[in-house]
């Protein structure tokens, strides 16, 4: 489910990043990189856990599922956090700059 959820937070990104320069300049490229970078470690970690347990990889538990999906809104919401906040230092449109001036 983190695999899942984390390859549709990256195909959206991208999708967003590619289609305007706006997107550019908001450096969406470093959210792209984060989830896709994500997206590779589930999917290692997807790997690992089949070759240990094989067929029963395909038939997890419900509560195993949920707490799957709890993780990768948790790390796309970090992921989201950390973007936001990098785009706040820099700045790139000079918001905080034109109101630091008025004062």
């Amino acid at each position: 489910m983190t695999l899942l959820i984390t390859i549709l937070a990256a195909v959206a990104a991208t999708v967003i990043w590619y289609s305007g320069e706006k997107a550019r300049k908001l450096h969406v490229g470093m959210l792209v990189c984060m989830f896709w970078g994500a997206s590779l470690m589930w999917l290692v970690d997807a790997v690992v856990e089949f070759a240990e347990i094989r067929a029963e990889y395909f038939t997890p538990a419900p509560a195993d599922m949920l707490n799957d999906a709890f993780l990768g809104f948790s790390v796309i919401a970090l992921a989201l956090v950390i973007w936001i906040v990098t785009v706040l230092i820099r700045d790139p449109n000079g918001v905080f700059k034109k109101r630091l001036k008025k004062n």
